[in-house]
Protein backbone atom coordinates (compact mmCIF):
# COMPACT_ATOMS: atom_id res chain seq x y z
CA UNK A 1 0.00 0.00 0.00
CA UNK A 2 1.21 3.44 -0.94
CA UNK A 3 0.29 6.17 1.49
CA UNK A 4 0.32 9.80 0.49
CA UNK A 5 2.68 11.67 2.87
CA UNK A 6 1.12 15.04 1.97
CA UNK A 7 -2.18 14.41 3.79
CA UNK A 8 -0.66 13.99 7.30
CA UNK A 9 1.53 17.02 6.62
CA UNK A 10 -1.54 19.15 5.73
CA UNK A 11 -3.37 17.93 8.84
CA UNK A 12 -0.41 18.87 11.05
CA UNK A 13 -0.31 22.35 9.51
CA UNK A 14 -4.05 22.88 10.09
CA UNK A 15 -3.78 21.67 13.67
CA UNK A 16 -0.83 24.00 14.27
CA UNK A 17 -2.68 27.01 12.85
CA UNK A 18 -5.76 26.13 14.88
CA UNK A 19 -3.70 25.82 18.05
CA UNK A 20 -2.01 29.19 17.47
CA UNK A 21 -5.39 30.83 16.84
CA UNK A 22 -6.91 29.24 19.94
CA UNK A 23 -4.04 30.29 22.18
CA UNK A 24 -3.98 33.85 20.84
CA UNK A 25 -7.74 34.31 21.32
CA UNK A 26 -7.55 32.92 24.86
CA UNK A 27 -4.70 35.30 25.62
CA UNK A 28 -6.76 38.28 24.46
CA UNK A 29 -9.75 37.15 26.51
CA UNK A 30 -7.54 36.56 29.52
CA UNK A 31 -6.00 40.05 29.22
CA UNK A 32 -9.43 41.68 29.02
CA UNK A 33 -10.60 39.74 32.06
CA UNK A 34 -7.58 40.89 34.05
CA UNK A 35 -8.23 44.53 33.07
CA UNK A 36 -11.90 44.26 34.06
CA UNK A 37 -10.98 42.56 37.34
CA UNK A 38 -8.41 45.25 38.13
CA UNK A 39 -10.90 48.00 37.28
CA UNK A 40 -13.62 46.45 39.43
CA UNK A 41 -11.21 45.98 42.34
CA UNK A 42 -10.17 49.63 42.13
CA UNK A 43 -13.77 50.82 41.86
CA UNK A 44 -14.97 48.49 44.62
CA UNK A 45 -12.40 49.83 47.07
CA UNK A 46 -13.62 53.41 46.77
CA UNK A 47 -17.23 52.82 47.79
CA UNK A 48 -16.66 49.83 50.05
CA UNK A 49 -18.20 47.44 47.53
CA UNK A 50 -21.57 47.59 49.31
CA UNK A 51 -23.67 48.24 46.19
CA UNK A 52 -26.53 46.02 45.08
CA UNK A 53 -26.15 44.47 41.62
CA UNK A 54 -23.29 44.98 39.20
CA UNK A 55 -24.20 48.43 37.88
CA UNK A 56 -23.58 50.41 41.03
CA UNK A 57 -20.18 48.80 41.49
CA UNK A 58 -19.40 49.43 37.81
CA UNK A 59 -19.26 53.20 38.30
CA UNK A 60 -15.99 54.39 39.76
CA UNK A 61 -16.77 58.08 39.35
CA UNK A 62 -14.65 58.17 36.20
CA UNK A 63 -17.50 57.53 33.77
CA UNK A 64 -16.72 58.76 30.27
CA UNK A 65 -20.12 59.82 28.93
CA UNK A 66 -18.73 60.81 25.54
CA UNK A 67 -16.85 57.52 25.19
CA UNK A 68 -19.91 55.50 26.18
CA UNK A 69 -22.02 57.45 23.69
CA UNK A 70 -19.48 56.97 20.88
CA UNK A 71 -19.30 53.22 21.60
CA UNK A 72 -23.03 52.61 22.07
CA UNK A 73 -25.04 55.42 20.49
CA UNK A 74 -23.14 56.94 17.56
CA UNK A 75 -23.74 54.07 15.13
CA UNK A 76 -27.47 54.84 15.09
CA UNK A 77 -27.70 58.44 16.30
CA UNK A 78 -24.82 59.82 14.19
CA UNK A 79 -21.16 60.44 14.93
CA UNK A 80 -22.00 63.91 16.24
CA UNK A 81 -25.31 62.67 17.73
CA UNK A 82 -27.29 64.96 15.41
CA UNK A 83 -29.33 62.04 14.10
CA UNK A 84 -28.97 59.16 11.73
CA UNK A 85 -31.01 55.98 11.70
CA UNK A 86 -32.12 57.08 15.19
CA UNK A 87 -33.23 60.57 16.24
CA UNK A 88 -30.87 63.35 17.24
CA UNK A 89 -29.57 63.17 20.80
CA UNK A 90 -27.39 66.29 20.76
CA UNK A 91 -29.17 69.05 22.65
CA UNK A 92 -32.02 66.66 23.38
CA UNK A 93 -35.36 68.20 24.27
CA UNK A 94 -36.31 65.11 26.30
CA UNK A 95 -36.54 65.54 30.04
CA UNK A 96 -34.20 63.33 32.05
CA UNK A 97 -36.98 60.95 33.12
CA UNK A 98 -38.07 60.25 29.53
CA UNK A 99 -34.44 59.89 28.43
CA UNK A 100 -33.74 57.43 31.25
CA UNK A 101 -36.92 55.45 30.56
CA UNK A 102 -36.05 55.19 26.86
CA UNK A 103 -32.49 54.04 27.56
CA UNK A 104 -33.61 51.51 30.19
CA UNK A 105 -36.55 50.05 28.21
CA UNK A 106 -35.51 50.69 24.62
CA UNK A 107 -37.85 52.05 21.98
CA UNK A 108 -38.54 50.77 18.48
CA UNK A 109 -35.23 49.49 17.10
CA UNK A 110 -33.26 50.84 20.06
CA UNK A 111 -32.12 48.18 22.53
CA UNK A 112 -32.61 48.53 26.27
CA UNK A 113 -29.59 49.14 28.51
CA UNK A 114 -29.69 47.46 31.92
CA UNK A 115 -28.26 48.66 35.23
CA UNK A 116 -25.36 46.28 34.61
CA UNK A 117 -24.55 48.05 31.33
CA UNK A 118 -24.84 51.62 32.63
CA UNK A 119 -25.39 52.62 36.25
CA UNK A 120 -28.07 55.19 37.17
CA UNK A 121 -25.55 57.91 38.07
CA UNK A 122 -23.71 57.27 34.79
CA UNK A 123 -27.00 57.52 32.91
CA UNK A 124 -27.48 60.95 34.49
CA UNK A 125 -24.00 61.94 33.27
CA UNK A 126 -24.88 60.64 29.79
CA UNK A 127 -28.08 62.72 29.77
CA UNK A 128 -26.15 65.83 30.83
CA UNK A 129 -23.57 65.20 28.11
CA UNK A 130 -26.27 64.86 25.42
CA UNK A 131 -28.25 67.86 26.64
CA UNK A 132 -25.10 69.98 26.56
CA UNK A 133 -24.20 69.11 22.96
Amino acid sequence: MNRNPVIPFILIIFLGIGLVFLLSSQGATSDQGEEEQTASEEGGGEDGGGGEGGGEDASSGDFDAEGFARDNCASCHGEDFSGGMGPALAGTSLDEGTFTETVRNGKGQMPAFSQDQIADEDLTALYEFMAGQ
